[in-house]
């Protein structure tokens, strides 16, 4: 393995399973081709997955089930936001699935956005970015830079 691929796995495993991330967080480290190549090999090695084009994580794993679980939804918007950046709020259904006050997970996560409106198909969900004035939406999160 790359001296390259070492430093930015490392990165990874620091954050933990169930991270999702895309080029932008280590493109000032590492520079752009080198991060293509470093993530390409990572994902056929096995240690990271492709959740959606231009999003990875480092899948969580159950050891009942045996198997790797579904990507973490919340993760995969906040990388997008980081990627894009972009300040966002989870909406409806998947505001209530965050905040524990229902334990329906919601086959479509919205969020509200300073972006434009986008979906994304992530594993068997459908996250989608609606715009919105976010500053008469209450609490909002912070820009991603």
């Amino acid at each position: 393995m790359q001296p390259i691929e070492n430093k930015i796995l490392s990165r990874i495993y620091g954050r933990g399973r169930g991270w999702a991330f895309t080029k932008t967080d280590f493109v000032a480290e590492f520079g752009e081709v080198n991060i293509h190549r470093a993530l390409s090999s990572l994902t056929t090695d096995g240690k990271i997955r492709r959740v959606c084009q231009g999003v990875y994580d480092y899948p969580r794993y159950s050891e009942l089930l045996d198997s790797q679980l579904s990507p973490d939804i919340n993760q995969v918007a906040h990388a997008l936001a980081r990627k894009f950046n972009w300040r966002i709020q989870p909406s409806g259904d998947a505001a209530l699935n965050l905040l524990g006050l229902s334990t329906q997970v919601p086959g479509r996560w919205v969020y509200l956005s300073d972006g434009p409106d986008r979906e994304y198909k992530a594993g068997s969900h459908v996250l989608a970015f609606k715009h919105s004035a976010l500053k008469e939406a209450g609490t909002i999160e912070q820009r991603y830079q």
